[in-house]
């Protein structure tokens, strides 16, 4: 295997960059367009980022970009830059495969989830479809359908999931801005394991459709190079109402770029190392995860070591979780579960057997822990934490092997309980191990908060702490 060459310093702009240069009349949105679309697909074989790779289409966009900017009429926040979208969104005249054998390519394919319709009216430039497992189901990337998806940093290691796709991409300078989707820490675990940044708003924020068949679990977010490219990002996937979403919330603030800049003096922060002794860190994570904690300190925050209240929810987590992938498995035909990932349908055989009470009492747990997550926010302004527990460990297994667990779950335990809770976590570079792997830091708030985060990992860029995404 031939691993990628560094990314040409075009590929590694920020969509912000990108944009002054397109005022500026420096840099046109065709010339951006091709380099990221001749870096797609440099990287593809070395690192199975993507589904689909549009070429003509994404030039004819950055054509009439580059038109709108040349009269001076750009269309909106996003004007000319390059887009990627995870194979889990309806992408208006591309197949949406969902990793699955059990989807067909036949069809009109003649419509846009909500977060691609508000980036498509701000003038994007749509580049391809990114790699997920099979319906989104685990926290790595591979799929029978479509193969293994492997880390920019080290090929032989995984991206991650279920948007490893997206996080390789952002990180081998394949776009700097692709839309995730999380149902238990998919935008984060593999913006971690690839040293981007990757964002879960509150649930409600970025509509969702067609709706997930893990329920309001999932969210839709950001992953990008920095964490103000994110605001602009979740800025415009949540800037209109969409009807399809009956659980979508109402934007009542000024947008989460408000107030990115004015800092982190005076917050009050929580950092759980090891959220009360439940979970075993790898020493180089917790120590990564200690500066980034350290410089919040230097940079004015009140930072105190607190744990949350709350025991691991991942056995409510799981009957949620499995009883989604039953439903996914109750809508096929016999030929087409056979041909599903043995994972997949090993939790969706032990989903259909829970029972209506069991899911019940699932729900019940999950509103206690969000009444207990209210409670710790009263005192609590953000609470840090490392995003997980380990660096990337080889591609094409759902867990380490040396981890002892069975299910992704088992080394993910900072991520699903925020999905539970619906709050807004992000993840946040702050270094890497010895072996050049990525390390993440978690920044959670209070639902509603989205702001707050992004302020919080802004600071963390602009203090140096979160290191440039990309290999």
């Amino acid at each position: 295997m031939t691993e990628p060459t560094e990314p040409t310093a075009l590929t590694a702009f920020t969509a912000r960059r990108l944009l002054a240069a397109y005022e500026k009349g420096e840099l046109s949105p065709v010339e951006a367009a091709r380099a990221v679309l001749d870096r797609a697909e440099e990287i593809q074989p070395a690192l199975n980022a993507f589904v689909s790779i549009d070429r003509e289409g994404a030039l004819a966009q950055a054509r009439a970009s580059e038109e709108r900017w040349r009269r001076r009429q750009p269309q909106g926040l996003l004007d000319g830059v390059p887009v990627t979208v995870k194979d889990l969104l309806l992408t208006r005249g591309t197949p949406t495969l969902r990793g699955s054998y059990s989807t067909s390519a036949d069809g009109k394919w003649d419509e846009d989830s909500p977060s691609v319709a508000r980036l498509r009216e701000h003038g994007a430039v749509f580049v391809g479809k990114t790699t997920t497992p099979e319906f989104g189901w685990k926290g790595v990337t591979d799929s029978p359908r479509f193969g293994i998806t492997r880390n920019p940093h080290d090929p032989s290691r995984t991206a991650g999931g279920s948007s490893g796709g997206s996080a390789a991409a952002v990180a081998a300078g394949a776009g700097p801005l692709s839309v995730g989707t999380d149902g238990g820490g998919s935008v984060r675990i593999p913006a971690s394991f690839c040293g981007v940044f990757g964002m879960k708003p509150t649930h409600g924020r970025v509509p969702l459709y067609p709706s997930s068949p893990f329920g309001t679990l999932t969210h839709a977010g950001p992953m990008t190079r920095d964490a103000a490219d994110a605001a602009l990002m979740l800025d415009v996937m949540a800037g209109e109402a969409d009807h399809r979403d009956w659980s979508q919330s109402p934007v009542t603030d000024d947008g989460v770029r408000t107030g990115l800049d004015d800092g982190v003096r005076g917050l009050r922060v929580a950092y759980s190392a090891t959220l009360g002794g439940q979970v075993n860190v790898h020493p180089e994570v917790a120590a990564r995860v200690r500066n980034a904690v350290a410089a919040l300190a230097s940079l004015g925050a009140y930072v105190e070591e607190a744990d949350p209240d709350f025991a691991d929810p991942v056995e409510a987590f799981h009957v949620l979780w499995f009883s989604g992938a039953a439903r996914v498995a109750q809508r096929l035909n016999r030929e087409q579960r056979e041909a599903l990932d043995p994972g997949l349908r090993e939790i969706a055989g032990a989903g259909a057997r829970m029972s209506a009470l069991d899911y019940l009492a699932a729900v019940d747990a999950r509103m206690e822990l969000g009444r207990r997550m209210g409670a710790f926010h009263r005192t609590y302004d953000v609470l840090v934490t490392p995003t997980l527990p380990v660096t990337a460990f080889e591609a094409g297994t759902e867990v380490p092997r040396r981890l002892g667990k069975r299910r992704w779950t088992g080394w993910t335990p900072f991520t699903y309980p925020f999905n539970l809770t619906q709050q807004p976590a992000a993840t946040v570079p702050c270094g890497t191990d010895v072996a050049g792997l990525p390390v993440g830091v978690q920044l959670v708030a209070a639902r509603h908060h989205d702001a707050l985060v992004l302020r919080v990992a802004h600071a963390l860029y602009g203090a140096g702490v979160a290191g440039a995404a990309g290999v």
